[in-house]
Parts: C-alpha cells; structure tokens; sequence
C-alpha cells in the first residue's frame, strides 16, 4: 500500500485557552519528534505547520484530532510519556490499532482538551525526509 503525506495541509492554526500551558506542552512533545519551535513571539508559536496563538475572551479555544508522525513505536511510547509530565491527559496508551497492520499510536488531550496523536505506521522507505520549500526571487 502505497500512501502520501505532507501535500494536502499547509498549516494547522489551534486557538489556546492558557497559552503558556499549551506552549510548555508542544516544546516538549514536539521536541521529541525532532521539530523545534522555528518562530515565536509574545502570544503565538510556530513548528513546522503547526501555528498556536493566544484565544482572546471572545475567540473559543479550538477542539480538533491532530496526529503526529513518529519514526517508531520507541517515539510513540516517549511521546506519550513526556505528553503525560508536560500536562496532557491520557486519551489512548500506545499500542496497536486497527488502522492498518503496523498503525502504532497513542493518544492525549492537550491542555485546551485538543485530541493529539503520535503514530508510527510500520516501517515503510520514504522519497524525502520533508518538503522544502524555497521563495522563487
């Protein structure tokens, strides 16, 4: 089964309640995947296509499933653990699902009660670590 990722989303925008919480929590577990804040200011941060701001009182936090890639089942379980110790709430222990043979994942709730996963689908060969991508001058 061949399968392609990294084409269809061009970022994800999550609206946080309490921002430095949020902020703590994507550092850590983002940090695990290898994917380090590349921007920031007062009340926003961006990872990659990963965008979080600060929610105003009038602006809801958002509640949406965002998964994770991990390079294997040993990430996944770290993952999970550093989730845990940076504030998140168990919502699935790692383990296998039945997605597809080799689907490996676990699941917690961020601080704004976001559903977040860190998956390994089974090792497969990818055409390149990741997208670059260069402005044409």
């Amino acid at each position: 089964m061949t399968w392609h990722a990294g084409r269809l989303i061009d970022h994800v925008h999550l609206r946080a309640r309490n921002f430095a919480a949020t902020r703590r929590f994507y550092e850590q577990v983002l940090a695990l995947l290898g994917v380090p804040i590349s921007a920031a200011g007062n009340d926003w941060f961006q990872a990659d296509e990963l965008f979080v701001d600060r929610a105003d009182a009038r602006t809801a936090p958002t509640h949406v499933h965002l998964a994770f890639q991990a390079k294997d089942r040993a990430t996944v379980d770290a993952f999970h653990e550093a989730a845990l110790a940076a504030g998140g709430t168990d919502n699935g222990p790692p383990g296998e699902r039945h997605y597809h043979p080799g689907y490996y994942a676990c699941f917690v709730l961020d601080p704004d009660g976001n559903n977040i996963e860190a998956v390994f689908h089974g090792p497969v060969n990818r055409s390149a670590p990741s997208v670059e991508m260069n402005p044409v001058v």
